[in-house]
């Protein structure tokens, strides 16, 4: 069994809250569910939250109750995603230079525990879950079938990244079927916006794994981009701004909306701007900005409710 003074993850923050002051025992698993990383959580709920700022638009309403659900969702079930995703690719990872020393390859966690680990996050995300209506616990329900093939996809398809898209931007249909009890056309609109962005964001952090992952057969779409990886995430960023814009207009948003998408727009333009591919701290430092996008955006849909 591994220590678990380990190294610290080449993509976790120095000095996090996992590496200073957690337990011992609880290193390996906080790991494991990439609590030391809370990027991941905050991308996977701020499409939920865009969605509850952006219908409250539609119902007059902005439930707080429900956006703090929502966040504590995110983090189990992005806990519980990394930690299938973990069971299934460990041999995988074990071969990758970046992945190697996650707590399953490198024997901190036992895969027969991770699974333990794994119930347990799960039955969080469904207390979580069934405090929402009927058609909201459906809909959550379905989300896990796009969770379970996930892991899958790299060995089969060249666009992993797509499936990670339509996972992590469910929260757009979620936050929608929270509020309103059904999916009309702005979630549509919020939802595939978020997938564009997510095939973005995502094809840039892959490119910290293309020598490891050419070596052993893992596919991606920053391996199947190329050399054109900047022109082809600027196109996705754009159809990103326009659906959203489209969502938008859909609910009746006002400039406060706007200003908040024209940020936004800055900020991926910015991204593109400055990505070096072959350099994987700046592609890693480009892909953990993406929060700004999220925060920018929920806090502009807010506002324009509250003030509306």
């Amino acid at each position: 069994m591994q220590n678990p003074h380990s190294p610290r993850p080449a993509d976790a923050q120095r000095g996090n809250w996992v590496d200073s002051i957690a337990p011992l025992w609880l290193r390996p698993y906080a790991r494991l569910a990439r609590w030391d990383r809370p990027i991941g959580f905050w991308l996977l709920f701020w499409p939920c939250a865009m969605a509850l700022s952006l219908a409250a638009n539609l119902s007059g309403r902005l439930d707080g109750g429900a956006l703090l659900l929502c966040f504590i969702g995110a983090v189990a079930m992005r806990g519980a995603g990394c930690t299938f995703n973990d069971i299934v690719d460990a041999r995988i990872d074990a071969q990758v230079t970046r992945t190697s020393g996650r707590p399953i390859p490198s024997g901190q966690v036992s895969r027969r525990k991770a699974l333990i680990f794994l119930i347990g996050q799960s039955l969080v995300g469904l207390i979580v879950l069934i405090q929402f209506n009927t058609a909201s616990v459906a809909l959550g329900a379905a989300s896990l079938v796009l969770v379970a093939i996930y892991p899958f996809m790299k060995r089969i398809t060249w666009w992993p990244q797509l499936f990670l898209g339509l996972a992590f931007s469910w929260g757009a249909l979620m936050g929608f079927s929270i509020t309103e009890g059904r999916i009309g056309l702005p979630a549509l609109l919020l939802y595939a916006g978020a997938i564009l962005w997510t095939i973005g964001y995502d094809t840039i952090y892959a490119l910290q794994d293309r020598e490891d992952d050419a070596l052993i057969g893992v596919k991606s779409t920053a391996r199947l981009f190329g050399n054109h990886v900047r022109t082809i995430v600027g196109l996705f960023y754009a159809g990103t701004t326009l659906l959203w814009a489209l969502a938008i207009l859909a609910t009746g948003g006002g400039p406060i909306s706007f200003i908040g998408l024209l940020v936004a727009a800055g900020h991926l333009g910015w991204q593109v701007q400055t990505l070096a591919p072959d350099e994987s701290a700046n592609a890693l430092a480009r892909f953990k900005s993406n929060h700004v996008v999220g925060l920018v955006l929920s806090l502009g849909f807010a506002l324009d409710a509250l003030i509306a």
